[in-house]
């Protein structure tokens, strides 16, 4: 495995080095999942080893059929490994808990709850404990943290498709979780919503950090959002071939990061990456 480093840019700074150490709040060690089919192991991870820090977004990206989903159901605990392990915060990982929360790319709201009542049912499932009045107020500022405020008693048939995301995200934060995880959130959207999700994403991110695992096939939104950026080599038996280390600090610009020389040198060392291995597999 690789790890691509731009040398020098003036975003870089000593700030990155110091909250970006790579402790090993999630820790993945030699991974691998395989299937049993009548012509023996079918692998479609081999030896995944990564370590996440505590308040790190990192992305995933690879071809269809690399095993980034697997990857993030076995984090999620959806999914049990053949071999290896997955520690979170020092605890082994078997099984669903509400320290990880899930965003898929489908939204995943119940039609006959509001949107309030969407983020309000996970909030009783995880926070038994809390009082009424301090689910409200859990409810009321995730809703004003992702901007639903005035949509929050409409059902999910009255609104559009970015608000549902901005729901199921807001559900998920309210939790308070300790990892949040991603499965292409933004797929189904076209793209100036999600320009704007991804920036209201990052917000939220950047004034409450914690750790994030995202899956996407978009490399620029893998640059402008992640603190690195993990390239999958092709499955089966897919692997991690590189890891990107993107050093622009937060809080973000979208256009002076497109505006430099950096991002340039990073999205081409990705799509060349991608490109390499979408000939090998021709």
């Amino acid at each position: 495995m690789e790890v691509f480093q731009v040398k020098s840019t003036s975003y870089q700074t000593d700030h990155r080095e110091e909250n970006f150490s790579h402790s090993g709040f999630l820790e993945v060690e030699n991974l691998v999942k395989s299937y049993p089919t009548d012509r023996g192991e079918f692998v479609v991870l081999d030896g995944i080893n990564l370590t996440i820090n505590e308040d790190e977004f990192i992305s995933v990206i690879g071809h269809s059929g690399c095993g980034k989903s697997t990857l993030l159901k076995i984090v999620a605990g959806l999914e049990k490994s053949t071999y290896g392990s997955v520690r979170l915060d020092g605890r082994e990982i078997h099984k669903p808990g509400a320290e990880r929360m899930m965003v898929f790319q489908q939204y995943s709201l119940l039609p006959w709850l509001t949107v309030r009542e969407n983020i309000r049912l996970a909030v009783d499932e995880v926070l038994k404990k809390a009082s009424h009045a301090e689910k409200i107020s859990i409810v009321n500022e995730h809703l004003a943290m992702v901007n639903l405020t005035a949509a929050a008693d409409k059902y999910p048939d009255e609104i559009s498709g970015g608000m549902k995301q901005r729901v199921g995200i807001a559900r998920a934060l309210a939790t308070r979780p300790k990892m949040l995880l991603m499965d292409e959130p933004f797929g189904a959207l076209d793209a100036l919503t999600r320009g704007k999700l991804q920036r209201q994403v990052l917000d939220i991110w950047e004034h409450n950090r914690q750790a994030v695992l995202m899956i996407t096939h978009d490399v620029d939104e893998a640059i402008y959002m992640s603190d690195r950026i993990v390239l999958m080599t092709n499955g089966p038996a897919a692997k991690i071939g590189e890891i990107i280390d993107v050093p622009f600090s937060h809080p973000r610009d979208r256009v002076a990061m497109r505006n430099s020389k950096e991002y340039y040198e990073i999205r081409n060392h990705a799509l060349n990456f991608l490109e390499r291995y979408f000939s090998q597999d021709e």
